[in-house]
């Protein structure tokens, strides 16, 4: 939902006009209309520096990452780490922002938390997932390694 969320109404003012479907830009002012999300309204530096590294980066590794997943890639969890990273930075300087904005009802806060919160949470929990898992490997081939050189040791 979130990355679908994102290609549709993240993404829709990079879309050339020529190929930008009426359904998007609807699609786009209804979330605008129905969360209120001021970050479409008037965009910050930082959020419009955060759709241009979802667009370049965030989204195509995220299509990367469901074939690498089924290939079993050995690269997938340095890739899903520095995403959870970016996206983890990124959803919770928005999120903080949201929520002290000024003039925005208690109501609103909580519809735009629910959108913004889950990301944040998915995006924590895999990049420990992540971090976990390139700490195994890389303990797995430290004490392999450092048996090597033991026993070098121990037969010169």
């Amino acid at each position: 939902m979130f990355k679908q969320r994102s290609a549709v109404v993240d993404l829709t003012p990079f879309y050339p006009t020529s190929v930008k479907p009426q359904l998007l830009v609807d699609l786009r002012d209804w979330y605008i209309t129905t969360y209120k999300d001021r970050f479409f309204l008037d965009p910050p530096a930082f959020f419009t520096a955060f759709g241009i590294l979802e667009a370049v980066y965030h989204l195509p590794l995220s299509f990367w990452a469901v074939g690498a997943i089924l290939r079993d890639d050995p690269l997938v969890p340095l890739h899903l780490l520095v995403w959870s990273v970016e996206t983890v930075m990124s959803t919770l300087t928005c999120t903080v922002e949201a929520m002290c904005w000024e003039g925005f009802k208690k109501e609103e806060r909580i519809a735009l938390a629910q959108l913004y919160v889950p990301y944040l949470v998915l995006a924590v929990g895999m990049g420990l997932d992540m971090f976990l898992r390139l700490r195994t490997r890389l303990r797995e081939q430290t004490r392999g390694i450092v048996s090597a050189v033991r026993i070098s040791k121990a037969t010169s």
